[in-house]
């Protein structure tokens, strides 16, 4: 999303301090082989446990993940002892045995990319493209388009964000919601954005949710000229979209209208106009 659009989410989102909006940089992946062993747990003594060597993640059981399904279904690998940071598969590699049968997850109903981000977070700490040091803007490549025409790239960390929260690993979906606040994108790539988020995130999600109808509660006025179409089509088929922006439009004006009784302005504001005599 782009940089401008969430000047007021801060406020109504604490649960993500984000994007224009400035994610929380602790949250971010730290990109050090230490980072992606996550945090450490303390002992019940209180006292930090053993820095895990990254030698051990890499000698653990290889696990086979199937994502997708039918022609569309790709196999792919990764070190059990990394894969169990998330609870999601800490629980499906629990069933595990020694007794040599596959070690295998499928993954049928996930999305290619999403999974391939989450691997590559899991052993590098971050994935493709990165934030830049102390900017909201993402690394540049000459496969991803300046502008998000279609809505893809917010797409592509929407995606992570939900298989984030799936998975149960908070640092990559704080991650993935930062890096959706640097994506420029048009009207009509924020509509496929919106459309994704509300239909694929929980209600209570304001996180992810209450920026996107800042967003349109703040510029559907002169972005619905670009996308009207779609625009109404996205109110019709999510009306907790179009209340969500709603809300957020009256609530504006209810603020103006306190600030005008507060600081009410010098002066009659309509004035006849001066006739001429000659």
């Amino acid at each position: 999303m782009a940089e401008e659009l969430n000047a007021a989410v801060v406020e109504e989102s604490p649960a993500n301090p984000g994007g224009d909006i400035e994610m929380a940089e602790g949250e971010e992946a730290e990109g050090t082989a230490v980072a992606i062993a996550g945090d450490l747990t303390l002992a019940e003594s209180g006292d930090p446990e053993p820095r895990t060597n990254f030698i051990s993640y890499l000698t653990s059981p290889v696990v086979t993940l199937l994502v997708g399904s039918g022609e569309l279904e790709t196999i792919l690998t990764a070190h059990q002892a990394l894969l169990t940071q998330s609870p999601f598969f800490s629980d499906a590699c629990a069933a595990f045995t020694d007794d040599g049968s596959p070690r295998q997850i499928d993954l049928g109903s996930e999305e290619l990319d999403a999974v391939g981000c989450f691997l590559e977070f899991l052993y590098t700490g971050d994935y493709f493209p990165k934030k830049l040091p102390g900017q909201r803007l993402l690394e540049t490549d000459p496969s991803i388009p300046a502008v998000d025409e279609t809505g893809e790239q917010l797409l592509k960390h929407a995606r992570v964000y939900t298989l984030a929260e799936k998975f149960g690993m908070d640092r990559l979906r704080n991650l993935a919601s930062s890096k959706i606040h640097c994506v420029n994108s048009t009207a009509k790539g924020e509509i496929t954005y919106a459309r994704y988020v509300y239909q694929f995130t929980s209600k209570d999600d304001t996180a992810i949710r209450a920026p996107v109808a800042n967003f349109w509660a703040t510029r559907s006025h002169t972005l619905r000229a670009e996308a009207e179409e779609e625009f109404r089509s996205l109110c019709l088929e999510f009306p907790q979209f179009g209340y969500d922006v709603l809300t957020r439009v009256l609530d504006e004006k209810l603020k103006r209208e306190r600030n005008e009784k507060l600081h009410p302005a010098t002066g009659s504001a309509r004035k006849r106009a001066r006739h001429s005599n000659v």
